[in-house]
């Protein structure tokens, strides 16, 4: 069923080295704090993979309809009701890391001031940490074929519990209930195509249907308060957070830059596994 279908999306595991880009500030964070902030996906700045799931269901709801389907109502109560609930629904919490800690298109979201890092941790490590606060670590798909056979294996997985449901309510609430954290976690690393350069792997909470008596945060965001979790990175054994590798983003003083960064984590007791590196582009003031 559904259940297997989530499983099967997060059963790969990262074997390379997962880098995290953030600003100088959300890197002091990070260190300082000894955690990421894991933030609600609805409010994150590719929210619209959301969304993405939500187009894929009513794109193969539409073909199943055309195609002569005994049951459209059913199909098309399920997408009324993931057109909602994916984005007022329960709450998830992700962060992101990238196989590649010197990509070009993320330096120009992060490094538009010449203030940007990519932080690398050692996938052992954040799968350890992952397992501790029952998050899921899972590599997003972008593959249109695979999305599109995902998503059939979705509907039929819906349609297999309609027929087997003692539910008679024609809205079939209770059915779409029973599936919606499996569905989150689904829609969670699902990204649209145009995004497959950045190759990036998902930490995701477990779903929070009462956030008044979980562990979320606000922050303050571009234009509203931002809901978020906050993911330990700390090292069960000392307590410390561990860095394999920090890559420098491009900036217009390079070795003052440098220089600067391993000041900070010396003086903070932090000494990357493979030290620091300077990402070699050259910087363009905008």
């Amino acid at each position: 069923m559904i259940g297997s279908i989530s499983a099967k999306l997060y059963s790969d595991n990262p074997t390379e080295t997962l880098y995290h880009y953030t600003s100088y500030t959300g890197l002091m964070g990070i260190v300082e704090s000894k955690a990421i902030w894991a933030g609600d996906i609805r409010y994150m700045n590719d929210a619209a993979e959301l969304r993405h799931t939500a187009d894929l269901i009513k794109q193969e709801t539409a073909r199943r309809i055309s195609d002569g389907h005994d049951n459209p109502v059913l199909l098309n109560s399920f997408f009324d009701w993931v057109s909602h609930r994916i984005t007022n629904g329960h709450m998830l919490f992700g962060a992101s890391f990238r196989a590649n800690g010197n990509l070009l298109s993320q330096w120009r979201g992060y490094s538009t001031h010449g203030k940007g890092v990519s932080i690398g941790f050692s996938p052992d490590h954040i799968l350890d940490c992952a397992n501790q606060q029952k998050y899921q670590v899972g590599r997003c798909l972008y593959d249109p074929a695979a999305q599109q056979n995902l998503i059939s294996d979705v509907l039929d997985s819906v349609e297999t519990l309609a027929a087997t449901s003692t539910d008679n309510s024609a809205s079939y609430l209770d059915l779409f209930t029973c599936i919606e954290e499996d569905l989150l976690r689904i829609a969670a690393i699902l990204k649209h195509p145009s995004f497959q350069e950045e190759d990036e792997w998902r930490i995701v909470s477990p779903v929070v249907t009462d956030f008044m008596t979980s562990s979320v945060k606000f922050r303050q965001g571009t234009s509203m308060l931002v809901p978020y979790q906050e993911f330990s990175l700390k090292d069960a054994a000392n307590g410390r957070i561990p860095l394999e590798h920090i890559f420098l983003g491009p900036t217009p003083n390079m070795e003052l830059s440098m220089n600067s960064l391993s000041l900070y984590l010396t003086k903070e007791g932090i000494l990357p596994v493979r030290g620091l590196s300077y990402c070699q582009i050259p910087y363009r003031l905008r």
